[in-house]
């Protein structure tokens, strides 16, 4: 990924180190470190704040497919891996708030009563009650051409790298989890064809809306809650402790997925675009009905049944995941709704 600019001091001091050689600025390292614990002090919600979130983001992206420019040793620099952690802690407890606030959970039966069909269903049973505003309807009945271009450009900051954070998961599950998840993950890949991978039917989505389709490329557009989306999932898929949150993400993500897209390629048709561009969605509408029942049963309920411990987290994956998006629908509708763009930064496509 291209280098993105800084939104403060944190994300500056971040890749002013990365760009020296690992090792080479012990005084940087310490300094580094003083700026995210100052910053910490003073943010009242890390979830919006755009400079712990692009820190955050760059600091993940080390371990994908790497920044332009930045040496690849920095991936498992103990310093920086040290700063990813002091960030991390204190999204994470935004995250479980946020989830908590979103759809409160009723008490539950003991989780070592629960079948896998039983998780399946309260994980339905949450699906059902997201009640956040419905992005996917003014796609389809409203959305101007200036308004689609700023729905896949805040898609794209995950979909050009869609079904990667939750690959992390599979060398940490085992059994029915696991093999339901590679099931996915397979589909997600496009089942051994470059061109049918969902990232790739994404870009050709961008390109036919004469986007860029360069993963990164509007990283500087986007607002931080739109990072903060993407960071959450790979916080889940890089913790092994959390492999439960990705689990449950993938499940609710899936469950929420297929009617949303249906709506979202009515929209792109009601433009006028064709194939080329509405195959990324309506790829997903027969897809993702498949693989809700695969996540809900066998990959998060297949998890509760061999370690009932992970219930909690597995709802916890869940709810985070749907009000994270109800929270950047909010934004990106309250937006559309008073006339203004939804991006930090205006983007003026090939038309």
């Amino acid at each position: 990924m291209k280098i993105p600019e800084p939104r403060g001091s944190v994300s500056a001091g971040l890749l002013s180190f990365l760009s020296g050689q690992p090792g080479a600025d012990p005084a940087g390292q310490e300094h580094l470190h003083e700026l995210v614990t100052a910053q910490l002090r003073l943010v009242g919600d890390i979830i919006d704040d755009d400079d712990l979130q692009l820190a955050l983001f760059c600091l993940y992206e080390l371990h994908y497919g790497g920044l332009d420019g930045v040496d690849d040793c920095w991936e498992w620099n103990p310093d920086l891996i040290r700063v990813r952690q002091l960030l991390e802690s204190p999204f994470e407890k935004a995250l479980r708030t946020a989830a908590h606030e979103c759809a409160p959970l009723a008490s539950l039966p003991p989780a070592e009563t629960l079948s896998s069909d039983d998780v399946a269903d309260i994980l339905f049973e949450l699906a059902a009650r997201d009640s956040g505003p419905s992005m996917s309807r003014h796609v389809a009945r409203k959305a101007t051409l200036e308004q689609l271009h700023e729905f896949l450009i805040h898609k794209s900051v995950y979909q050009l790298k869609e079904a990667d954070p939750h690959t992390w998961a599979i060398p940490r599950l085992t059994g029915r989890a696991k093999a339901a998840l590679v099931e996915i993950q397979a589909d997600e890949y496009g089942g051994g064809r470059p061109d049918r991978m969902h990232s790739a039917l994404f870009a050709r989505t961008m390109r036919g809306l004469g986007l860029e389709d360069d993963f990164g490329a509007y990283v500087d557009t986007v607002p931080a809650i739109s990072l903060a989306s993407v960071n959450m999932m790979s916080l889940f898929g890089l913790n092994r402790r959390l492999r439960g949150a990705i689990a449950g993400h993938l499940a609710i993500y899936e469950m929420t997925s297929s009617r949303p897209n249906q709506l979202y390629g009515q929209g792109f048709r009601r433009h006028g675009f064709g194939a080329e561009v509405t195959g990324y969605f309506d790829e997903h509408v027969e897809a993702d009905a498949v693989h809700e029942q695969i996540a809900g049963r066998d990959l998060a309920g297949g998890l509760v049944e061999a370690e009932p411990g992970l219930l909690g987290d597995v709802l916890f994956g869940a709810t985070a995941s749907l009000a994270i998006d109800a929270r950047l629908s909010a934004l990106i509708m309250d937006a559309w709704d008073n006339g203004r763009s939804s991006l930090r930064t205006a983007v003026m496509a090939d038309r």
